[in-house]
């Protein structure tokens, strides 16, 4: 459903305008309703439809609550996560905590990743795809699952 790397400038309210090629899509799938919360493993902010949220928050739940490391993942990620928005503009207001998590500052870029966004400072952004690049450089194994896949 989303995809490609949309630099965007934050304003000085916190708000991130929606690229107009994604906004018909917002509207359709969920009435211009979204869930933005951390990812646990970088400095970015995920950004969900709120049904796709819904079913994501459904199974984090389910996980079994005397499990620490699902416990975790169950605090940081619900937690976290806070219901947007869009205006009439088709800008979000991006919640001073979860803009201070990301590192989020006047320029970021906004990565669609099939079924949900992920929202990067520029400058995390261009370090992490350049440690990914370099990963493939120097041989970084695909997982087995993508082994098969022709490109």
């Amino acid at each position: 459903m989303f995809r490609g790397m949309n630099p965007i400038n934050l304003d000085a309210k916190g708000r991130m305008a929606i690229p107009a090629r994604y906004r018909e899509r917002i509207g359709d799938c969920c009435g211009g309703h979204l869930v933005a919360t951390i990812d646990t493993e970088t400095r970015c902010l995920l950004l969900y439809p709120q049904p796709e949220w819904e079913l994501i928050q459904a199974r984090i739940e389910a996980l079994p609550s005397f499990n620490p490391a699902a416990r975790r993942i169950q605090r940081l990620l619900i937690g976290h996560a806070t219901d947007l928005d869009l205006d009439a503009s088709g800008r979000l207001l991006l919640p001073a905590p979860l803009r201070e998590y990301a590192e989020l500052d006047k320029k970021i870029v906004l990565l669609g990743q099939g079924r949900k966004f992920e929202i990067w400072s520029e400058t995390g952004w261009l370090r992490m795809r350049d440690q990914y690049l370099k990963d493939v450089d120097g041989g970084m194994a695909l997982p087995d699952e993508m082994q098969i896949l022709s490109l």
